[in-house]
């Protein structure tokens, strides 16, 4: 199940979009670029974690693209939800359009076929480099990069973005958290000072660090009033990428431009990619209606995040006769957790037996069957989906991880691989349900009058959170399963706009959580699951985890070594994380389902870890005149 609302959508978690750049880049790079004075680090040109850079300095462009693609046409899509800001760089204001995206770059930025080393190549920076014991880090500004309104990219606009979005948005504050500074080091040149060394991240996340132009938020909009990036607007943004955002129609619309005066046309990474003339966003309040546009051909590609829907919402005439395409693309980019998380800071939820109690009660293999078509697998793992993923008992590796903390962890990390409650029968189901009330009893809650209650007589009551209304579809089974134990379930749908409000501050009582994982997980986990980010507004900690162990394990996976220590740390992280019951794990698919319209051509061997629509497709013009509709 795709975890992104809406294909253009970018959430809280989601600013890392362009290119798929990597969540993190981590560990032991290679050196390719200019040599370096004598003590001094090398100039670097590209990265990769655990192996050499597929791509070597002076290459033209990435295997898998099309360097004569052509240029032109159109590109619509369409995003469930509204939007009431196009500044998508505020963490606690407003419900920002990720459409507009496009218009930022990066420093560095990922290629498509090797997320799993981890490689970056240069974009706005041409060059970084840091010193053996991973201090500071420094990049180079590439002299040729200019905002769209013609005015160069400097080592200010760098300094500028990164102190500005280290305090506006929660999430850069913990991601950069140990990065203390960033000053300028030359003409060309910004440098990044760490709190201490060792980290061997932090020089290559900074590759992600978005580059904002200071010029233009701290300058006056057409009607002379002064800009703030910390407040919302609906003016279009600029950027120094490919694209321009030339229409905002607040809540409904967004469309981009491509901009013939890009600087940054000729590099190696942008050759055959950025290929449509105009990209546009049309937005749906309701997915039922949103599917229906698509149908009628209001726009052209579609990411299904349903199964019911990929199942039996495809039967229809333009599928039949080939003008809409369906395509099955393997997810192999990241691994995940979506869960039911549970808010820990509220006294109910902080016994695990509890949690474990809540997880008896979902009946996930009654839904696979019935509301999921088999589509999806019960997710087992906070990585699930990679090698980082955790199986069976711990090794030797792991147990030197663990041993220090026995007295800290649920004695099961050593004992009892973890497993999700298995139902699917009416006997498997019985037993679950049994076995729920008997934990719910130890914790102190028993069912009197039909409710489960605790000494006090105060019934257990759940209220679920969501903005989405395909939630129903698995919540409203549950809510079933629980008052069969005496727990009533309230099922509480918001817009976009409160859901944002109230998750920022954490007033939640249950909530569906998704958490991405990048093949080289890394100072990010921190956000997700450390102590310092639990009662952060607008932290990624949803669930509250509050853990010493968790943290000193957070720290072994942020302090790796090597590509081998990372995963036998993370695999420990994993097991912990499991044992202490903090989530009800949800479902996944191991695909990406795609359908669009028979308008466009893609390079015949699309890349391993991306669909790359729109950034290597392009526009066909004598396929689209055979589907009835030519821009």
């Amino acid at each position: 199940m795709p975890f992104e609302r809406g294909y253009a959508m970018i959430r809280p978690s989601g600013l890392w979009t362009r290119r798929l750049v990597a969540a993190c880049l981590a560990a032991l790079p290679l050196v390719l670029g200019a040599p370096a004075l004598a003590d001094e680090p090398a100039w670097r040109t590209a990265t990769a974690l655990g192996g050499e850079p597929r791509y070597s300095q002076g290459f033209t462009h990435f295997d898998y693209v099309n360097p004569d693609a052509p240029k032109g046409g159109e590109a619509r899509f369409g995003a469930e939800g509204s939007f009431d800001s196009t500044n998508v760089f505020l963490g606690i204001k407003g419900t920002p359009t990720g459409a507009v995206a496009l218009a930022y770059e990066t420093l560095f930025t990922a290629s498509l076929d090797e997320l799993d080393i981890s490689a970056s190549y240069p974009l706005v920076a041409d060059a970084m480099r840091y010193p053996d014991d991973f201090a500071w880090a420094e990049y180079r500004i590439d002299p040729a990069a200019r905002w769209q309104d013609g005015q160069p990219v400097t080592v200010d606009d760098v300094v500028w973005s990164f102190d500005t979005l280290k305090e506006i948005y929660p999430t850069f504050t913990s991601y950069y958290a140990h990065v203390v500074k960033a000053e300028p080091a030359g003409e060309r040149i910004v440098r990044f000072t760490f709190d201490a060394p060792g980290n061997r991240e932090l020089p290559h996340i900074l590759s992600q660090l978005y580059v904002l132009p200071k010029h233009w938020w701290q300058g006056t909009d057409a009607a002379g009033k002064p800009r703030n990036i910390r407040e919302t607007t609906l003016e279009p943004p600029l950027g120094s990428g490919p694209y321009k955002v030339t229409a905002v129609d607040p809540g409904k619309r967004v469309v981009l431009s491509r901009d013939p005066a890009y600087w940054g046309a000729k590099l190696p990474v942008n050759a055959g990619a950025n290929n449509f003339d105009r990209l546009s966003y049309e937005y749906y309040l309701d997915p039922t209606v949103m599917m229906e546009a698509f149908k009628g051909d209001k726009y052209d590609f579609r990411a299904e995040r349903s199964a019911k829907m990929w199942a039996t919402g495809y039967d229809f005439p333009a599928r039949a006769d080939g003008r809409v395409v369906t395509l099955t693309f393997p997810r192999s980019a990241t691994g995940v957790m979506q869960a039911l998380a549970l808010n820990l800071r509220l006294p109910k939820y902080q016994d695990p037996r509890i949690r474990r109690a809540l997880n008896f009660t979902f009946d996930y293999e009654t839904l696979r069957r019935t509301v999921f078509f088999d589509l999806y697998d019960r997710i087992d793992s906070y990585f699930f989906g990679t090698d980082l993923a955790s199986k069976g008992l711990p090794g030797p590796d792991e147990l030197a991880l663990l041993e220090p903390l026995r007295d800290k962890l649920p004695a099961s990390v050593f004992t009892t691989p973890y497993a999700n409650p298995v139902g699917g029968t009416p006997e498997a189901v019985r037993d679950n349900l049994r076995q729920a009330v008997a934990l719910f009893a130890e914790a102190g809650w028993t069912i009197r009058d039909g409710k489960m209650r605790n000494g006090s007589g105060e019934p257990f009551r759940i209220e679920f959170l969501t903005n989405d209304q395909l939630n129903e579809r698995y919540m409203s089974p549950y809510a079933k399963a629980l008052a069969r134990i005496g727990i009533d379930l309230d099922y509480r749908l918001v817009d976009d706009a409160q859901y944002q409000n109230l998750m920022r501050d954490f007033r939640f009582d249950m909530t569906t959580a998704i958490w991405a994982e990048s093949l080289s997980p890394g100072n990010e986990q921190r956000e997700y699951w450390g102590s310092q980010a639990a009662d952060r507004p607008g932290s990624r900690n949803t669930a509250g985890i509050k853990d010493a162990a968790i943290d000193a394990l957070i720290d072994k996976v942020v302090f790796a070594t090597d590509r081998e220590a990372l995963v036998t740390a993370t695999h420990a992280l994993d097991r912990a994380l499991l044992a202490g019951d903090y989530v009800i794990p949800l479902f996944y698919s191991r695909n990406n389902f795609y359908a669009y319209w028979n308008r466009f051509g893609h390079p015949a061997d699309l890349p391993k870890y991306s669909v790359g629509f729109p950034d290597i497709w392009w526009y066909d013009a004598a396929k689209a005149a055979a589907t009835g509709l030519s821009r």
